[in-house]
C-alpha cells in the first residue's frame, strides 16, 4: 500500500492486523482459558446528534461484511512470530485459520428520524455482536473504526487530508522537546485509514529527528499493529476492561472477580509480561485491593470453581517462600477514566503502603492533548513515577471544517462487551460518564462492592473534544 497523498485513498479495514494489539493478546488469554464461552456486544454512541444517513449506513454494512474477507497473511504471522514473542504458538496456529463471520455475528440496524426511503435519510445506527467469545472479541475496533469513516464520509464532508502529516509531526515535536515518551492509540476514533498513515509518518519523521537531534522524548510505538508492522514501529498494549468484564460476568463473583483475572492474565503471559495493569474496570479501590494480593498458580480446581476465585494452595500457606503480589510484579498501571491528579496521589500512597520503591509506571491514556500530557507528566514525576502516553483521537481525528475554520469533532463511539456465558457484563469506572451495561447490574454491583460514585469535571463524554480551544495543544 502506497501512503504517498496522490494516491488512491484506501477505505474501510485493509488488514487483519489493523486492529490494537490488545485485541490480540485478550484473544490469545480467552483461547487458553474461555475458548467455548459465548458473549455478546452492545455498541454506544456517546455523541446521539452526530447520526449516519441511509448511504452512510449501507456503506458500512458492506465493509463490515468485508471484514469476512480478511486473513492473517505469511508475512504477518512471521512480524507476530518475531516480534510479540509473548503469544504463544497455540494461539499463532489458531489465526493461521482463522476468519471472521460478520454475516452470522454481526446484526447492524438502522432506524431513521423521518423515514423517507432515501439515501439522505437521518438516522441511529446499532450495532450487536454475538457469538463465542474467541471469535468475536476482534470486532470491536474495526466496527468503531467504520463507523468513524462512515460519518466523514457521508456526514461531516467540509475537511481534507492537507497537512495532517505535517502537523502530527509538529505535534511529535513538541512532545518530545517535553520528554514525553508516546505511544499513538488512535485507530477506533480515526478519520479513517489513509488519516492514520499520514499521521503516523508525521510521528515517524519526528522520531527520526528526535533522535538526531538528541530530544528527551520518545515516540515508543503504535497500538495499531499493521502499522507497526509497515513503519518498524513496536506494537504496544496490554490488556483492556473487556478482559476484567468478562472473567466478572463468567464467575458472576465480583469481590473476586479482579484477582480471578489478574491471575489469569500472568497465567497466561507470565510474571512480568505485559505487565501494564488497567484499574478501573470496577472502581480503583476495587482494584487496588486484588493488585495487592499474593499470584498462586492457577490449578486445575481453580478453573473447575471460577467464581471462587484463585485460591492459595496448601503449600504456600504452610511456610513456603513468600509468593509475590501483582503490585510486585507488573511494571505499572493504566490510568483511564477520572482525575489523573487523585490518581495519582492513590497510586503513590499505595505503592508506599504496599513498600514497592522501585521505580513504577503510568501509562495515562483518557482523552488527551499536548498541555494534558504535559500537566500529567509533572504531576506523575513528582511523586517519584515514570509516565508514558497513550494518545489517540488527537492524532488521528483531529481536523477543523474548511468552510468555517472550527473544529470537525470527533465521534465518542464505544463498543462493550454486554455479556458473558448469559450474565450481563458491566463497566463502572473511576468516572460515572463512562459506566456502562445494563443499569441494573450496574447498580447491584455498586452495592456488592461498596463503590463510591465519582464525577470528574472534565468527564462530559458527550462533549469531549468539542472545543476549538483543542486545536494546536
Amino acid at each position: 500500500m502506497d501512503f504517498n497523498g496522490s494516491s488512491p485513498f484506501p477505505e474501510g479495514v485493509i488488514s487483519f492486523l489493523d486492529t490494537d494489539l490488545y485485541k490480540l493478546t485478550m484473544q490469545c488469554a480467552v483461547l487458553k482459558y474461555f475458548a467455548d464461552v459465548n458473549v455478546t456486544y452492545a455498541f454506544k454512541n456517546r455523541t446521539p446528534d452526530k447520526k449516519l444517513s441511509r448511504a452512510a449506513f449501507q456503506w458500512l454494512q458492506i465493509q463490515i461484511n468485508k471484514l469476512g474477507n480478511i486473513a492473517l497473511s505469511p508475512d504477518e504471522l512471521r512480524f507476530l512470530q518475531s516480534t510479540c514473542t509473548y503469544l504463544n504458538n497455540e494461539y499463532l496456529d489458531f489465526l493461521k485459520d482463522f476468519r471472521l463471520n460478520p454475516r452470522e455475528q454481526v446484526t447492524a440496524s438502522f432506524i431513521a428520524k423521518d423515514d423517507t426511503g432515501s439515501d439522505t435519510d437521518i438516522g441511529e445506527v446499532n450495532l450487536v455482536v454475538k457469538g463465542p467469545w474467541v471469535e468475536t472479541i476482534l470486532y470491536e475496533i474495526p466496527l468503531l473504526a467504520l463507523t468513524s469513516e462512515a460519518y466523514f464520509r457521508f456526514i461531516d464532508k467540509d475537511w481534507i487530508y492537507d497537512g495532517q502529516e505535517e502537523q502530527a509531526y509538529a505535534k511529535g515535536m513538541r512532545l518530545l522537546e517535553a520528554g514525553c515518551i508516546v505511544s499513538e492509540f488512535g485507530t477506533r476514533r480515526r478519520r479513517d485509514y489513509h488519516t492514520q498513515a499520514l499521521v503516523f509518518r508525521g510521528l515517524v519523521k519526528a522520531k527520526k529527528e528526535g533522535k538526531k537531534n538528541g530530544l528527551p522524548g520518545e515516540i515508543s510505538g503504535t497500538s495499531n499493529v499493521h502499522l507497526a508492522m509497515r513503519f518498524g514501529i513496536p506494537p504496544i498494549g496490554t490488556v483492556a476492561h473487556e478482559w476484567f468484564m468478562g472473567v466478572a460476568a463468567i464467575t458472576g463473583n465480583y469481590e473476586t472477580a479482579t484477582k480471578t483475572a489478574l491471575s489469569y492474565w500472568v497465567g497466561c503471559f507470565g510474571e512480568g509480561v505485559l505487565g501494564i495493569a488497567l484499574t478501573d474496570t470496577f472502581g480503583t479501590p476495587i482494584f487496588l485491593k486484588a493488585f495487592r494480593e499474593p499470584i498462586y498458580p492457577i490449578t486445575p480446581a481453580d478453573q473447575m470453581g471460577l467464581a471462587d476465585g484463585v485460591v492459595e494452595p496448601e503449600t504456600s500457606a504452610n511456610g513456603s517462600e513468600k509468593a509475590k503480589t501483582f503490585a510486585e510484579v507488573f511494571t505499572g498501571v493504566r490510568q483511564d477514566s477520572g482525575d489523573p491528579a487523585n490518581f495519582v496521589k492513590i497510586m503513590r500512597d499505595f505503592y508506599a503502603k504496599e513498600g514497592i520503591k522501585e521505580p513504577k509506571t503510568i501509562v495515562f491514556s483518557d482523552s488527551l492533548n499536548i498541555d494534558l500530557c504535559l500537566e500529567y507528566k509533572k504531576i506523575a514525576e513528582e511523586a517519584g513515577f515514570k509516565c508514558t502516553f497513550g494518545v489517540g483521537t488527537f492524532f488521528t481525528n483531529d481536523f477543523v471544517h474548511q468552510s468555517t475554520g472550527h473544529k470537525s469533532t470527533p465521534l465518542n463511539i464505544v463498543i462493550k462487551l454486554s455479556s458473558a456465558a448469559g450474565n450481563q457484563a458491566i463497566k463502572i469506572s473511576d468516572n460515572i460518564g463512562k459506566n456502562t451495561g445494563d443499569v441494573a447490574t450496574v447498580e447491584k454491583v455498586k452495592k456488592v462492592l461498596g463503590y463510591e460514585e465519582k464525577v470528574w469535571k472534565l468527564g462530559d463524554e458527550e462533549h469531549r473534544w468539542e472545543t476549538d480551544d483543542d486545536q494546536g495543544k
